[in-house]
């Protein structure tokens, strides 16, 4: 199965970088539904901000990153083409934006949680400087090998509801009871709502965000585009 590459929307930082924010949308959204996220989990701009598309079309107007057959194991045979585009694009973000891995901080909702989870934590791929993953699942697919070994400290925030009838709250237990058992540093929350992303979690990450920006110590190049492809 042949996919496009991936297309991005870009929020430009204040003024020098400090590194980035990617935000990877849900099945049914595309670029633009998790663009405001930026402002809210990064209000002083230090980071720049990138929003990737799902390159499946989803129709009347949506996008989505695989086709779901069973929750918790996406398709196979859509996923790999897919994942294949994503690590290319993700990839190319250093050269692009000359900011490096290790201050990338990667997140998404849904169908979006599960491609950062699947970017951030399967074997050979570089980790990133924290995740940030709402109403998902750590990805069960053939042929995929998530590897934990070297992932002791990353930091993680996890926000799920307790009444989410897409992905059921025991996939963000789940994740949590991996993550944690892995020594990687988890900020949990649950919420008792359905399959959506809680406001007040989202304020709360603001400094979470912050300080782990705090730690990357010296600004990055600038940058001023809008958009990518």
């Amino acid at each position: 199965m042949e996919v496009d590459p991936i297309q991005h929307l870009v929020r430009p930082a204040a003024g020098d970088s400090e590194g980035v924010l990617v935000l990877h949308h849900g099945r049914g959204a595309d670029a633009r539904d998790l663009y405001p996220l930026h402002d809210i989990l990064d209000p002083e701009r230090r980071l720049v901000g990138l929003c990737p598309q799902g390159p499946l079309a989803l129709p009347p107007g949506g996008a989505h990153w695989y086709m779901v057959r069973q929750v918790g194991s996406p398709d196979p045979q859509t996923f790999w083409p897919t994942f294949g585009r994503l690590t290319e694009w993700f990839d190319s973000i250093e050269a692009e934006h000359g900011v490096d891995i290790g201050r990338t901080l990667v997140g998404g909702f849904s169908q979006g949680a599960v491609m950062s989870y699947a970017l951030s934590l399967t074997a050979g791929r570089p980790g990133p400087a924290a995740l940030l993953c709402f109403s998902g699942f750590i990805p069960k697919v053939e042929g995929l090998e998530i590897d934990l070994g070297d992932r002791e400290g990353l930091p993680v925030a996890i926000g799920h509801g307790t009444q989410d009838p897409i992905i059921g709250i025991e996939f963000g237990r789940d994740a949590k009871g991996i993550l944690e058992q892995a020594g990687c540093d988890v900020f949990y929350n649950e919420s008792p709502m359905g399959h959506s992303i809680d406001p007040s979690f989202l304020e709360i990450l603001v400094p979470w965000v912050g300080s782990i920006v705090d730690d990357f110590g010296t600004s990055v190049t600038g940058e001023s585009e809008e958009a990518g492809s």
